[in-house]
């Protein structure tokens, strides 16, 4: 008996780092969502006040006239927009406060685990950050010039082209940190291995990158849709992040995550405010670049599986438009097309959402079984 409990005493002692580094995670998300959460009011104060409310676009990226979408979404003109901020705001004030503050709280208060919160390490954070914050800015201004009808697109905010340039630059600057810097060239097949590609690998990481950041914004169209799906899509990719013991990664998603979280419980229908490119198309590229730095590039499109099909469905009716004058769907991308057959939006995000669980939980598991570096 003596030695059984030895030998339990020695596994419980065992377990404590697994259990502390679980903590730290779950610690990070929860204060993330309280930071957001707390911000909000401020936040929104801000947009009502100055009248910072979306205008219901009446072209498309093409030029074609929005007949139906127009007239279906007009009840939502002036709905405050650049909800964002407060995901990726939050989440860098986390982020510094960890490092810089959280050691000197952790000695006041004579809590070591408080220390340990830190997640601002170069080789696992400071990319996504820096990818976080320079796109978030970037949708930021394309956001408010579009409420003030100013730049270069009709009815103001960037054109698409821009806005495209503008992503490409910061993925490529991304490509080549990854290519050069970090001595990545390899591409994971799960349950296959790692496949060096050379120079490929940053064409590689730009198509990623474009994809998750463009898809994000075109499933953003609907109170809560793309909010739910980013929040599954990080907190999947914290739990691959977390098995590969990129414990850092994973508490960086668990932050997102968090933020996500309180962002939802004031977007879902009807939506208090709406995200914004300052947050779809910031958390998308954000997202690129943990399925990169996870080795996960095949995994990620498993996971958001919703985005090759809301992009999918624009791309082909914009290329059906173009070269055959007629329309694939009622209207695009995917979500619109059911608006359109009458399916109320709650009921479209709800199932937009389990859709994306079961894709995720699916993804996940193919990601850890056949996991890579």
């Amino acid at each position: 008996m003596e030695t059984t409990g030895t030998v339990l005493q020695v596994a419980q002692i065992q377990d404590i780092p697994i259990v502390v580094s679980i903590l730290k995670v779950l610690m990070t998300g929860i204060i993330a969502f309280l930071l957001a959460f707390f911000l909000t009011p401020m936040w929104t104060h801000f947009l009502y006040k100055y009248r910072i409310g979306i205008k219901i676009k009446k072209t498309d990226v093409s030029g074609h006239e929005l007949k139906f979408v127009s007239a279906l979404h007009q009840r939502k003109a002036g709905t405050p927009t650049m909800g964002g901020v407060l995901v990726w705001v939050p989440v860098l004030i986390l982020v510094f406060a960890s490092h810089y503050i959280f050691p000197y709280v952790a000695e006041w208060v004579g809590l070591n685990f408080v220390a340990r919160l830190d997640f601002l390490r170069r080789s696992q954070v400071w990319l996504p950050l820096f990818v976080l914050v320079t796109s978030g800015v970037l949708g930021l201004f394309d956001d408010y010039m579009s409420v003030r009808g100013r730049g270069t697109n009709k009815g103001g905010g960037m054109r698409f082209a821009i806005r495209f340039w503008w992503l490409f630059l910061i993925a490529f600057a991304g490509a080549w940190w990854f290519y050069s810097k970090l001595g990545w060239d390899q591409i994971h097949i799960p349950a296959v291995g790692d496949f060096s590609i050379g120079w490929w690998y940053i064409p590689l990481f730009i198509v990623v990158i474009l994809f998750a950041a463009i898809s994000s914004n075109e499933t953003d169209g609907l109170d809560g849709l793309d909010g739910g799906v980013l929040l599954i899509a990080f907190s999947s990719f914290g739990l691959i992040a977390f098995m590969q013991n990129k414990l850092d990664l994973s508490a960086f998603c668990a932050a997102i995550s968090g933020a996500l979280l309180a962002f939802l419980w004031f977007n879902i229908y009807p939506a208090r405010f709406f995200m914004g490119d300052t947050g779809a198309v910031s958390l998308g590229t954000t997202l690129g670049v943990v399925a990169m730095l996870t080795n996960s590039a095949l995994i990620l499109f498993m996971i958001v599986f919703i985005y090759v099909l809301e992009s999918g469905s624009a791309a082909i009716q914009i290329m059906s438009k173009r070269f055959f004058g007629t329309k694939v769907f009622l209207a695009a991308p995917l979500h619109h097309h059911f608006e359109a057959k009458g399916w109320p939006e709650p009921k479209i995000v709800m199932r937009a959402w389990i859709f994306t669980a079961i894709t995720a939980l699916i993804g996940v598991m193919i990601g850890i079984i056949g996991m890579g570096r």
